[in-house]
């Protein structure tokens, strides 16, 4: 009797670790994946727009803005993270790897 208590509370812990490692590798790959759009995103502006000289203030801009539409601290420094992410994985890479986080490759460009 006893034991099948055990039992049950150990199944729920495993299933538990089992969920959030789940949910951590896809939150990770959701971000590695965002970041690689966004820096892809940003080198088509930079290709399109007429003024590639002016690109540091269109970052710039773009991150008050994302500020003030997301309402949340969004730095300039993070845009220009994603197109630097995408420049060096774009071609490189097939795929990118979901064992490193987001950190692990900002770590990896220096």
């Amino acid at each position: 009797m006893e034991n099948n208590y055990y039992n049950q509370i150990k199944d729920i812990l495993i299933d538990n670790v089992v969920y959030k490692k789940v949910k951590d590798y896809s939150k990770n790959r959701n971000d590695l994946e965002s970041y690689l759009s966004i820096g892809k995103l940003l080198i088509e502006a930079q290709v399109s727009e007429e003024r590639a000289k002016y690109w540091d203030g269109v970052i710039k801009e773009f991150s008050k803005r994302l500020k003030i539409d997301l309402n949340k601290n969004f730095k300039s420094r993070v845009l220009w993270r994603a197109r630097k992410f995408y420049l060096l994985c774009n071609n490189k890479m097939l795929t990118v790897s979901t064992q490193l986080t987001w950190s692990h490759y900002i770590e990896l460009y220096r």
